[in-house]
Formats: structure tokens, C-alpha cells, sequence
């Protein structure tokens, strides 16, 4: 039978002591009224669940909008409104109750994204640090906002985050969480070229085009596999439901920070739409030409990107602070090794098992 090394006792140690953490915090939350909800998005969810059940066509709506001032369209891929009609069609069928379901499977994934950056500091030694960095997460206010408005992002987080640990050893695998991420929410979108661009550099020459392919394939096979029943039903809602995220007049939570853009369409009003996302898009261009061209990591890569989202976009919300925020653990210490102490601990696993196997 194979035991428990020290190193994984001692990460189990610092994560029970994280999860009571949060589950606290959580279950603070938990009793705010659920009526209290019915202005975030996560009604608005449930209500697009409700209307498939019904036979409508959850992105048809936006065709009669004029691609600017939002009225809740919409504008995720499918997976999470047919999610929320199983879980209506399973007998969870009013928003009390899909609530009451979505909780702990918010908190699962919370929890997800701490064992991730906690088992990753833990592979390079970094016991303190690591808690620290988990720590922040966990009980950070931007998390503590997401706990109480009950966004989809720590589910679309932690499958970005799990693609992104994967991504060296298991690329397949990867990608497909990666594809699952979008699929929850396709925030992450921008960080579509640098995986394009580390399968560009990590295959080889003679099938280059081919295995570039088959990955963008592989990304877009669980979003586009949910959509195509969309597509058919009406294309062009979908696709307008979809773009109208980039078209949408500028918004703000915090009305004292507004983007560059923002400042100048006040004085020049053909800054808006796409053209306002010029000056954003152009800085992730540099960024995807320094992983193309210079040597830094994947994590610092997408780290940078996701911060240009949020400091460019004309559009901000609460939760984007914390997409950049979960990948900067990573990327600080992307480039020290794993401790030599992890992989005796590896190897004495390996020898016990393989003992175990002979006995």
C-alpha cells in the first residue's frame, strides 16, 4: 500500500486549514437572501435555463438590440445555460433552489484554484510562500466579491489555471480544459494566441500546420460542440450575442477609473466599439510577439495579457481583477525549479510502489 510522503502530509496539513478558512467565509455568504441575487448574473443564468426548458432561443434577443446599450443578453457560450436547464429539468427548478446548488459547487472550485497554486509552490519548496500567495485567493476581497455575488468565475478560473499547469506534460489534456474554460466564461479568450504560439514552438517543423490545427480543434471541440444546435437555430444571434461583449457602451464599476479610451470618446466619439479596443489589442500583439520571440514563460506571458484586459478594456467589472490575479502567483515563480527534496520524495513513492508491486 502506498503511504503518504511527507511532502504530501504536510500539503494536506496547509490545505485542510485553507479549506476550513473558506468555507467559513463562504458559508457567511451563503445566508445572504436569495432574492438579493435577482439583479446579478447568475439569475440572469437561470433565467436563459428557464427560457431553453420553455423552447426559446436564448441568444435570439440581442437581434433586437442595437449592439451597444445591454439589456442581460445572452453573451456566454452555451454550456452554462444548458447546465442550468438540467439542473431546472433534474427538480431544481426555481432559482432558490438552483442556488442552493450552485454554492458548494462554487466553493469546490474556489477551493480548486488553492490546492492548484498551493501545490505548485509546494513542488519548488515553497511551503510559507506558497500558503501566503493561496491565502490571498482565498480570502482576498476580490474573491469575497465573487462569494457574494455568485459569478461563474472560479469555475472558469480553475479549469484556466489547471490547462495552464498541464500544459508542458499533458498538452492534450490541456487544451481541452482550456476549451472547458471558455465554454464557463470567454474571458480567457486572449490568451488564445499564446497557446497557439506554444504549439507552434513545441512541435515539429514537418507537421507544424497539422498539430497547430488539430490543437485549435481540440480547444474549440467542447464550445463549438454545444453551440452548433445554437448556430443552426439562429447564426446570426449567436454570433451577435457573442460580439456584443466587444460592441457593448462602456461600463464601469468603479466610475473614477475609466480607460484611455473612455477619457477620449468624450471629445471623440468614433472611439468606441472595436476601435476602442485597438490600443488593448496592440499591447497583447507585443506580448504575443515577445513569447514568440524572447524567453519568458507561459504564466508571465498570461499574466501580462490578462492585466492589459483589465487596465484597457472599456468595459470593467469587479470580477475582472480577479482573472490577472490567480495567474501572477504562477508566473512568479514559473522559472524557479522544483525543490530536490520533491523529487526525493517522488522517487521514494516510486520505489515503495514498485516494492509493493513485486511483494
Amino acid at each position: 500500500m502506498l503511504t503518504l510522503g511527507k511532502q504530501d502530509k504536510k500539503y494536506w496539513f496547509f490545505l485542510i486549514i485553507l479549506i476550513c478558512a473558506g468555507l467559513i467565509i463562504h458559508i457567511k455568504f451563503w445566508r445572504t437572501p436569495v432574492d438579493a441575487l435577482k439583479g446579478e448574473d447568475i439569475y440572469f443564468i437561470w433565467l436563459e435555463g428557464k427560457r431553453i426548458i420553455a423552447g426559446e432561443n436564448p441568444y435570439a434577443r440581442v437581434l433586437l438590440s442595437d449592439m451597444r446599450v445591454n439589456d442581460k443578453y445572452a453573451t456566454y457560450f452555451p454550456l452554462v445555460y444548458l447546465f442550468s436547464a438540467l439542473i431546472q429539468k433534474l427538480g431544481f427548478g426555481n432559482f432558490r433552489d438552483f442556488i442552493y446548488l450552485w454554492r458548494p459547487i462554487s466553493f469546490a472550485f474556489h477551493i480548486g484554484i488553492v490546492a492548484l497554486i498551493l501545490r505548485y509552490f509546494q513542488m519548488r519548496g515553497l511551503w510559507l510562500l506558497g500558503f501566503a500567495a493561496s491565502a490571498i485567493i482565498l480570502l482576498g476581497r476580490w474573491s469575497i466579491y465573487i462569494i457574494n455575488v455568485h459569478h461563474l468565475e472560479f469555475a472558469a478560473i480553475f479549469f484556466l489555471l489547471l490547462s495552464l499547469v498541464l500544459l508542458r506534460e499533458k498538452t492534450k489534456v490541456s487544451l481541452l480544459m482550456f476549451g472547458i474554460s471558455l465554454a464557463i466564461k470567454q474571458i480567457a479568450i486572449f490568451l488564445l494566441p499564446l497557446y497557439l504560439i506554444y504549439l507552434w514552438k513545441n512541435s515539429s517543423g514537418d507537421n507544424r500546420f497539422k498539430e497547430l490545427f488539430a490543437g485549435f480543434l481540440m480547444i474549440f471541440s467542447i464550445p463549438l460542440l454545444l453551440s452548433l444546435p445554437f448556430i443552426i437555430w439562429n447564426a446570426e444571434g449567436f454570433f451577435k450575442s457573442l460580439l456584443f461583449s466587444a460592441t457593448r457602451l462602456e461600463n464601469s464599476h468603479i466610475k473614477a477609473a475609466p480607460s484611455i479610451d473612455v477619457i477620449y470618446s468624450k471629445t471623440q466619439p468614433w472611439i468606441v466599439g472595436i476601435r476602442a479596443k485597438l490600443l488593448m489589442l496592440f499591447l497583447m500583439g507585443t506580448v504575443y510577439f515577445s513569447f514568440l520571440k524572447e524567453k519568458v514563460g507561459m504564466f508571465v506571458s498570461s499574466t501580462v495579457t490578462m492585466m492589459i484586459f483589465l487596465y484597457f478594456n472599456s468595459v470593467l467589472y469587479l470580477q475582472y481583477f480577479l482573472w490577472p490575479l490567480c495567474i501572477l502567483p504562477f508566473a512568479l515563480v514559473e522559472f524557479i525549479p522544483k525543490s530536490s527534496k520533491q523529487g526525493e520524495d517522488l522517487a521514494l513513492d516510486k520505489t515503495v510502489k514498485t516494492y509493493t508491486q513485486k511483494r
